[in-house]
């Protein structure tokens, strides 16, 4: 006997009779249900933006104002919350969503999933001090191809033309906000060893894509609850060890509390949310959508940090969201056998409709 099943048997009609209502107004206006879910992602990708802003202002804050250097401990701070929030979740489960038997069967992809997550972190933090500000903006986009190569190669997309053109305004939009950037001369961060740095920030937009594509496919295949609670886990043991060699000496030290408290807050939403985005459209999508933060940061800079204030920054803005829009308004079908699959349930429900 099914005791989750408490009502009656026209208890699950009447949802059926809603969800094939519903999937009828979909198929009879698919242009505004599209519409909307293109909204939402834009939305839901800008407030994600808006997350990362929030944690490169609290970290530009520790960095210049109080003389900071402790990116593993700001890493360190999220992964405890993820694993505190999510891996007990495993815990009270059973079969094979308990965390016993995911460790079993998958236990070390996650290791190495958690490797990858904790050096992206860190590798492009390391890069501020040997490279420019100018050289990683620039750079960073190199998570993109490398999405995209991925994408196709692991999770079978296929990208259309027009998806190539769009990344392609996406990042001529990062070009007139690196331009608006030397205008100002804020081409800021070391020069010491530039060809290390810029190796730090190619290696951490690697690292990132692959952390990504995992992610994409953890979400879409086994659950969101799964990948927080098997990163924040395996991120807090990695990131423990290596803070405790690199940084136990800054961190005696540490005095700003409620700094690392919002660095902390920031990402561990954006680690929280970032699963549900990338599940309503792809890890290519959010990634692009996520170009704009450091526009936001600018904007903010203006009024905490004094940065000047340039016209290009806007125009950045606007066609990095046009690339966006011009991405995510073409579907990239997975291959032949879904699209089968999409034709034969439209079929079905127009003959219910």
């Amino acid at each position: 006997m099914d005791h989750n099943t408490s009502g009656s048997k026209y208890d699950n009609l009447d949802q059926n009779d809603s969800w094939k209502n519903s999937y009828c107004l979909h198929v009879k206006n698919p242009t505004s249900s599209s519409f909307r879910h293109l909204l939402k992602t834009l939305a839901m990708g800008q407030g994600l933006a808006g997350l990362i802003c929030g944690t490169a202002i609290t970290s530009q804050y520790l960095a210049t104002e109080f003389h900071v250097d402790t990116p593993m401990l700001q890493s360190f701070l999220n992964y405890i919350l993820l694993c505190v929030t999510y891996t007990p979740i495993l815990l009270c489960r059973t079969g094979d969503g308990n965390i016993l038997q995911i460790l079993r069967s998958r236990g070390w992809k996650y290791l190495l999933l958690g490797l990858v997550d904790v050096e992206a972190n860190y590798a492009v933090v390391k890069a501020y001090q040997f490279t420019t500000l100018t050289s990683v903006q620039l750079l960073d986009c190199f998570i993109i191809p490398v999405l995209m190569i991925l994408s196709w190669w692991f999770l079978k997309t296929r990208y259309k033309p027009v998806h190539y053109v769009a990344v392609c305004i996406c990042i001529l939009g990062v070009g007139a906000m690196v331009g608006a950037d030397l205008l100002a001369g804020r081409d800021q961060g070391s020069t010491s060893n530039i060809l290390l740095g810029d190796g730090l920030v190619l290696l951490s937009a690697t690292l990132y894509a692959v952390s990504n594509v995992c992610q994409e496919y953890t979400v879409k295949n086994l659950s969101r609850v799964e990948f927080l609670g098997m990163v924040g886990l395996f991120g807090s043991i990695i990131s423990t060890v290596q803070m405790v060699i690199l940084e136990r000496n800054q961190i005696a030290a540490v005095r700003w509390i409620l700094l690392f408290s919002g660095f902390a807050l920031c990402l561990y939403t954006l680690y929280s949310c970032m699963p549900i985005v990338v599940n309503l459209s792809s890890a290519t999508s959010v990634n692009l959508s996520l170009l704009t933060a450091d526009l936001f940061s600018l904007f903010c800079g203006i009024f905490l940090f004094h940065y000047d204030f340039s016209g290009l920054y806007l125009v950045s803005l606007v066609v990095i969201l046009i690339g966006f829009i011009t991405f995510n308004a073409v579907p990239t079908p997975t291959n032949a056998t879904d699209h089968k699959k999409d034709l034969i349930q439209n079929a079905v429900i127009f003959r219910l409709c």
